[in-house]
């Protein structure tokens, strides 16, 4: 009866608002998976709302890597290429364990209201609220503050990251005026209201961005290898560290799985999709930042974006383009879960209105922008927010908070669901958290959060606050075409000297006869 009733439906209305319509599927259907309105073929419900498992697995793997992608190579030339390859690996199958963690507290949570007669209609469940509803109003307030303070900071890191990559195709205007540009388009995502309506989205973001992987994978390969490329990596501690704490980062994006969840019309069978999701990550990752640092070496030290060294054409413009479009979609996800918090401090999370639900959410986009404007450090922020705040929101937070769940033998008794069958043992779960959480602390927040800071910094001190243009260096052009440029760059400079010396007052009284 406990499993049956965690298999409450969520649908959507018309107004994006979530709907409570039973516990065992979508007015008695037998399969939660299928579309909400009987056996009725919907457009707007095929592109709009979802809810599926193969939805939450689009969700979680297109808002798991994005603008990241390009800062891996980076973290690669600060690693060397062993470790950036087993520091992925780690932090992928790490992420992937707290993630199941918050799965398995939000059902817990779930279940216990549920018993206790209490609805969810209209009302989007979130971290801190499992936090407060298990452990108390101190571990509210930890969630609300590490998670909010997150997802602020990784909605400034995607508006920092198209105004980073739109300057590769377009420089006329410097990054700061681009990140005006681009503020103002994603404060769009106030009307898109809930993570129900991100089905489409998440289908586009994920091919999108294995698009941009494999971009920059073959780009690479087939570029070959620099004139005088060295791969020296590691080399200083603080580098070290800081490449660490951007990996650790990369595979921390699940501070949104309980909305993703709470979206879903069977949040049960959430269990394994982020590690379904990671799995496909590595085929994105691993190849795009093992090619690019075989191909550049030290030079990506430099070079935080990986689309500044790639030669502009037609194939990286399509890169740059749709990865403009996939962190818009990010910049929604990411922001969303502001939004919900901020609609409950007002009072307007229930109101059924679209529109004046968008209105009451534009507070929330004026400070990302005024923060991306400050420290437009594309690359080094990952590695200051990943240390100091995601080290606490998706590992340490969740790892502790199962431990206190389950700490009594009740508990375990009555849990909602029991230990995984590749770990059927409590104590083997308690061991795995105690390791996550002291690894974490010590590793990502302790020694990444010095090296992450210092080099954070050192970019401070190097370009300043508000830098109008961060790391702006000329993109490479492809040899044809350069050595074109060289030509008619040579004629344009010859000309004029030889003008000026035909016309000189001195070559022409040195030439001509001296007069009467």
């Amino acid at each position: 009866m406990a499993r049956e009733q965690l298999e409450e439906a969520i649908v959507s209305d018309g107004n994006g608002k979530e709907e409570e319509v039973g516990v065992m599927g979508i007015a008695g259907a037998g399969d939660g998976d299928e579309q909400h309105g009987g056996g009725k073929f919907s457009m707007k419900s095929f592109l709009w709302h979802g809810g599926s498992v193969w939805d939450a697995w689009f969700s979680c793997a297109s808002n798991q890597v994005a603008q990241v992608l390009l800062t891996l190579p980076y973290s690669f030339s600060q690693l060397g290429m062993l470790s950036g390859v087993l520091l992925q690996i780690f932090y992928g199958f790490l992420g992937s364990w707290t993630a199941y963690l918050i799965s398995v507290l939000y059902v817990e949570y779930r279940s216990r209201k549920e018993k206790e007669g209490v609805s969810f209609k209209n009302h989007v469940i979130q971290w801190f609220e499992v936090l407060d509803g298990l452990l108390g109003p101190y571990w509210k307030a930890a969630g609300l503050a590490f998670n909010c303070t997150f997802l602020l900071f990784g909605s400034v890191i995607q508006l920092i990251a198209c105004a980073s990559n739109i300057y590769y195709i377009n420089d006329r205007l410097d990054k700061r005026t681009w990140t005006y540009i681009f503020g103002a388009c994603c404060a769009t995502t106030v009307f898109i209201p809930s993570f129900h309506n991100y089905r489409i989205w998440s289908f586009l973001g994920l091919g999108m961005t294995t698009y941009t992987a494999w971009y920059l994978a073959i780009a690479a390969l087939i570029n070959g290898q620099v004139e005088g490329v060295a791969h020296t990596g590691p080399t200083k501690l603080v580098l070290y560290f800081t490449g660490a704490t951007n990996i650790l980062y990369t595979f921390g994006g699940h501070a949104v799985t309980v909305e993703i969840m709470h979206a879903m019309w069977k949040p049960a069978k959430f269990k394994y999709i982020y590690l379904l999701a990671t799995l496909y990550v590595f085929t994105l990752t691993l190849p795009s930042a093992a090619a690019m640092y075989w191909a550049f070496g030290d030079e990506l030290l430099t070079h935080s974006n990986a689309f500044s060294l790639l030669p502009k054409t037609a194939w990286r413009d399509a890169a740059v383009i749709l990865m403009l479009i996939h962190q818009f979609i990010t910049f929604g996800f990411a922001c969303t879960p502001l939004y919900f918090v901020w609609e409950k401090v007002i009072g307007m999370h229930d109101t059924k209105s679209l529109f004046k639900r968008a209105l009451a959410r534009l507070p929330i986009v004026v400070p990302i922008w005024f923060l991306a404007i400050i420290f437009p450090f594309f690359g080094p922020i990952n590695s200051a927010v990943g240390a100091l705040l995601v080290s606490f929101t998706v590992y340490i937070i969740p790892a502790l908070a199962h431990i206190l769940t389950y700490r009594t033998a009740s508990a375990r008794m009555n849990a909602a669901e029991k230990p995984p069958f590749f770990l059927p043992s409590w104590t083997g779960m308690f061991v795995v958290n105690v390791f996550i959480v002291v690894w974490v602390l010590v590793v990502g927040f302790g020694l990444g959060g010095w090296a992450s800071m210092v080099n954070f910094i050192r970019q401070i001190d190097t370009f300043g606050l508000f830098a109008k243009c961060y790391q702006c260096s000329k993109p490479p052009v492809p040899a044809g075409r350069r050595h074109r440029k060289e030509a008619g760059r040579r004629v344009a400079l010859q000309q004029p000297v030889l003008i000026a010396r035909f016309r000189s007052p001195c070559n022409i009284q040195a030439s001509s006869p001296p007069l009467p």
